[in-house]
């Protein structure tokens, strides 16, 4: 690639993609930013950020000498991933916006717009890297495992990924605050945003009730129960512990209480307390699945992660006739989690992922 190759970086106000721009302008390429808007929420909003993001993006740009373009994305966002989020939701399972918001927004939307404006590649902050053999490619985890990033990127395809750059796959999040503190940049110790893809760090059941109507229904213990009410299934994860709220007089001991499966049909929760054997699977089945190279032989064995940041777990993977995936792992995993993704590894490469539809054993 080019020395004088076109990149522009999706500039977010954070320390990451600020870092990476600075990269690519030490590589000698020609390099502009791209700061995206992607959530129409009112400046007065007390969670609104994206004001404070844009003049952090202005600030790197200007302290780096490189044009900042501005786009609002929001239309694509609402009907592209959050739509599905809410809908996921009403189904009673939990979807992870990031991963669609990666393959629809990032990689999809900003790299249009990009290429319009003359990009010959576009490259963001994550902590993943790519790997180019003969022509096809491979997505690998940064070296970072702390912030390994390639759990969210596993829907991005062969296309994407030759026209994406990750410049911060080989450093560690310590070196990237210790460049943008040596460049003098206003955002080095920013702290990471969480919380939904561009919506940001708000109470998730508050800002849930917005969209989604609170229909009451029971919690009920292992045996059937009654424990108490619920304010809806949308609110609650499998795994959950925070915000049961069940308090004395319920169980054996003096255990918490977790959310161990939720009934869609009848409305229910059932809530276990402890390290309860139900919060526990051997095999799950999931659907959608998409494999960034080619579809590999089954069975496969490999590894997998059920969540961002999980060790990744030795599995074995079949594909049915009907198109799902049946994954059975050699130890059982906790919190399986229906609307999740499941990501499947060979060592350090990323070989795609799917959505868990189901738990079981075997």
């Amino acid at each position: 690639m080019s020395p004088q190759s076109k990149i522009i970086v999706g500039l977010s106000g954070g320390v990451d993609s600020s870092v990476s721009a600075y990269l690519l302008l030490e590589q000698g390429f020609q390099v502009e930013a791209l700061f995206m808007k992607n959530w129409d929420e009112d400046d007065d909003d007390e969670y609104c950020s994206a004001s404070e993001d844009l003049a952090d993006a202005q600030q790197v740009a200007d302290l780096l000498g490189i044009k900042l373009h501005t786009v609002n994305f929001s239309h694509e966002y609402w009907e592209d991933v959050f739509e599905h989020f809410l809908s996921e939701h009403k189904k009673g399972r939990t979807p992870n916006p990031d991963v669609l918001c990666n393959q629809r927004i990032k990689f999809k939307a900003f790299l249009d717009y990009a290429k319009d404006l003359g990009a010959d590649k576009i490259a963001t902050g994550h902590y993943a890297r790519i790997a180019n053999e003969n022509g096809k490619y491979f997505l690998k985890a940064g070296v970072d495992g702390n912030k390994d990033q390639s759990y969210f990127l596993h829907l991005l395809n062969q296309d994407q990924l030759s026209q994406s750059l990750f410049p911060l796959g080989e450093i560690d999040k310590k070196e990237v605050r210790e460049i943008a503190k040596n460049q003098q940049f206003g955002n080095a110790d920013k702290k990471d945003s969480t919380g939904i893809c561009f919506i940001g760090e708000r109470p998730f059941s508050e800002f849930l009730t917005t969209f989604l109507p609170k229909e009451k229904g029971d919690i009920i213990d292992q045996d059937g129960s009654f424990i108490k009410h619920h304010n809806g299934l949308p609110f609650y994860t499998i795994g959950q512990r925070k915000g049961l709220e069940i308090g004395g007089g319920f169980g054996d001991s003096q255990e918490p209480w977790f959310v161990a499966d939720k009934l869609v049909e009848s409305n229910k929760i059932v809530a276990v307390q402890g390290d309860h054997q139900m919060l526990y699977h051997n095999t799950l089945v999931a659907d959608d699945v998409h494999w960034i190279d080619e579809e590999p032989q089954f069975p496969l064995n490999c590894s997998a992660k059920i969540r961002y940041r999980q060790i990744s777990q030795d599995c074995s993977v079949n594909i049915k006739d009907d198109g799902t995936i049946h994954v059975n792992f050699n130890d059982p995993q906790r919190a399986i989690t229906p609307g999740q993704s499941i990501v499947f590894y060979n060592s350090d490469i990323c070989l795609g992922g799917s959505v868990i539809k189901s738990r079981a054993n075997e």
